[in-house]
């Protein structure tokens, strides 16, 4: 994806990563169609790796922005915490990017769970700004309202067609 909106791109040259190995331990699979599978980091994670970047063709796993250590699943407390770490420490794309992966959630999950999205602690000159608007109820919607912005978040929702 270009620069979000024509903007130039503040990190230009981002580092490039590839895909996380991930070895699925403890995993079992219940047939019975009346009883819920219950989630796990890894399931979260699946949802999540493929965001696109706003601001560069690539996905948010491709940049170590998420990672599967990050995700923290307790599905019998219906709780999920993520943190996502920008490329740069001023990366003015923090919020958005934080956006697209609560809205991905919240299409993907069923609503019992409660999900805190935040910046890996020390990784962003704004961090406490930027999670206290991600995990605002009040400003998420308002955000979500404007036109706009969905857009920009639904094209980094997007799958990427080969």
């Amino acid at each position: 994806m270009a620069a979000v909106q024509g903007l130039p791109k503040i990190n230009a040259n981002p580092t490039v990563y590839k895909a996380e190995s991930v070895e699925v331990k403890g995993r079992t699979t219940i047939d019975d169609e009346d009883t819920p599978d219950p989630f796990d980091s890894l399931e979260i994670y699946e949802l999540i790796r493929n965001i696109n970047d706003p601001e560069h063709p690539l996905t948010l796993e491709q940049l170590r922005v998420v990672r599967l250590k990050d995700v923290h699943v307790d599905d019998n407390n219906n709780d999920i915490k993520i943190f996502f770490t920008p490329t740069i420490p001023h990366c003015s794309m923090a919020t958005l990017i934080g956006l697209c992966i609560r809205v991905k959630l919240i299409r993907c999950l069923p609503p019992r769970f409660k999900v805190d999205i935040a910046i890996s602690p020390g990784t962003h000159n704004q961090e406490k700004a930027v999670n206290k608007q991600l995990n605002d109820k009040e400003r998420v919607a308002a955000a979500l309202e404007n036109e706009n912005l969905l857009a920009v978040v639904d094209k980094c929702l997007a799958v990427a067609q080969s």
